[in-house]
C-alpha cells in the first residue's frame, strides 16, 4: 500500500457538475508539492457530477471519488470523507467553488505550527460574495450562536477549515455538525484558531440553502449543542501508571 498522505482534502458535492472539475484542478495546484489526497464525496447527485469527476482520475492521481447511494446532507458527506481519509490533517471546502483552494495550505501551516491541543483552524470569509439577504441572515445567526455557545467563531458557515482527523472523530456526530465544529472542539478540551480567507462568486449551479430553510434546523441544533456543552466533564490530563 502506498504511503499515507499527510493531508486529506475533503469536498462534499451535490449536483455540482459545473463547479467540481475546475475546483479539483484548483486544489491540485494549491497543494502541489505537498503530500495530499483529494476526496470528493458525491452526495447522490442527480446530474453528471460523479462522471465528470471520475474522468479526472488520470489527470489528478491524488483524486478519490466516493458516492452515497442516497442523499444524506453536507455533514454526513464530510464525515464519510473523513472516515475514509488517510491523512492526519483534514481540509474541507464547499463544493460550489466559492471557497478559494489557494487559502487551504495556509490553514494547514497554521494548524501544524500550533501546539498539539490546537485541533482546528477555520477560515473567516472576507468581502463575502453572497446576496445581501444571505449576509444579513448569516451575521444574525453567527452572532446568536457565538453568544450562546461562546465558541469565539465569527463565521462557522465558512466551509474552508483545517483540523486534526483524530480530534474530529472524537466529536459526537449529528446532522449539521459542520457548523458547530469550533464549539464541539472546545468542549473536548481542544483549542481553535481562525484566519481570514477569500470568498468568490458562485459561477455555476445554485445554492442549496435559504435563510428560512436554515432557521428551524439552527434553533434545534443550537439547543442540542447547548445540552452537549452542559453535559461535558473534562478530566484534564490523563496519566498512565
Amino acid at each position: 500500500m502506498a504511503q499515507a498522505p499527510d493531508i486529506s482534502v475533503v469536498i462534499p458535492v451535490f449536483d455540482e457538475e459545473g463547479a467540481a472539475p475546475g475546483l479539483a484542478r484548483e486544489v491540485a495546484r494549491a497543494f502541489a508539492g505537498r503530500s495530499f489526497e483529494l476526496i470528493f464525496v458525491n452526495d447522490a447527485s442527480r446530474d453528471a457530477t460523479r462522471a465528470v469527476l471520475g474522468a479526472l482520475s488520470a489527470e489528478i492521481p491524488q483524486l478519490r471519488v466516493l458516492s452515497h447511494a442516497k442523499n444524506a446532507g453536507q455533514s454526513r458527506a464530510i464525515r464519510t470523507g473523513v472516515l475514509n481519509a488517510r491523512g492526519a490533517i483534514i481540509v474541507t471546502l464547499d463544493g460550489d467553488g466559492q471557497n478559494d483552494p489557494a487559502d487551504g495550505p495556509a490553514l494547514v501551516d497554521a494548524l501544524m505550527a500550533g501546539p498539539p491541543e490546537l485541533a482546528l483552524v477555520g477560515g473567516e470569509r472576507v468581502k463575502r460574495q453572497d446576496s445581501r439577504a444571505k449576509k444579513i441572515g448569516s451575521r444574525i445567526g453567527n452572532g446568536v450562536r457565538r453568544r450562546l455557545l461562546k465558541d469565539t467563531a465569527n463565521d462557522t458557515g465558512c466551509g474552508l477549515k483545517a483540523f486534526r482527523r483524530e480530534a474530529f472523530l472524537r466529536l459526537p456526530y449529528f446532522d449539521h455538525i459542520h457548523r458547530y465544529l469550533p464549539a464541539l472542539m472546545l468542549r473536548e478540551g481542544y483549542r481553535t484558531a481562525f484566519r481570514p480567507v477569500n470568498h468568490r462568486h458562485r459561477q455555476t449551479g445554485r445554492s442549496k440553502y435559504t435563510n428560512l430553510g436554515r432557521l428551524w434546523a439552527s434553533v434545534s441544533d443550537l439547543m442540542g449543542v447547548i445540552w452537549l456543552q452542559s453535559r461535558a466533564r473534562n478530566p484534564g490530563m490523563v496519566e498512565e501508571g
